[in-house]
């Protein structure tokens, strides 16, 4: 009997990949909850999942939970300020409300449609040339209502720029027929 053997070659005509990306970079899983902790860690609850099944319509879903990394490289790491939005589109691609607005805000109809917010990643004692940073962020809309079944999406903005988009799909369930004999 003759044990097998695996073996991979990298063929050295062609260059290695760089294993640091220049460009900012997002990580997201929607879940039932998540928070931050104060070491910087994120603690989810339920997560990794993107279908939410109702056998009523309109449904208000207690809570979804966004969990996010952002992931900035060393030559990004300034101290210069970030900027991100989280919006949620329905399938074309109207913005819909993440919930009721704070009092005092100037919204038309009492809702909120964007989150957003602010960061600053420098440089800290101890970081080496080629090392990221990690930036972790915990959204959680509390009463998400859906008028609808169809195809939903959580839409993270990073300095203006499309970052993520999370999908959820909202289904209907029937309930089964009886069939009498």
């Amino acid at each position: 009997v003759r044990p097998w053997c695996y073996c991979m070659t990298m063929p050295t005509s062609q260059p290695r990949k760089k294993l640091i990306h220049q460009e900012v970079q997002v990580d997201a899983l929607l879940s039932d909850s998540v928070v931050v902790t104060p070491d910087g860690k994120l603690q989810v609850q339920g997560g990794a999942w993107n279908v939410l099944s109702t056998p009523v319509l309109p449904y208000r879903h207690p809570r979804v939970g966004l969990a996010m990394i952002i992931r900035v490289p060393y030559d990004l790491a300034t101290p210069e300020p970030f900027t991100f939005t989280l919006r949620l589109e329905d399938a074309d691609g109207r913005e819909m409300p993440l919930g009721d607005a704070p009092p005092g805000a100037n919204t038309p109809d009492g809702k909120l449609r964007r989150i957003g917010g602010q960061f600053v990643v420098g440089r800290p004692p101890g970081i080496n040339q080629g090392d990221e940073q990690l930036v972790p962020v915990a959204i959680n809309g509390d009463g998400l209502e859906f008028e609808k079944p169809g195809v939903y999406g959580f839409v993270l903005e990073l300095s203006g720029r499309e970052g993520k988009r999370l999908r959820l799909r909202v289904t209907h369930l029937t309930p089964p027929t009886v069939v009498s004999g």
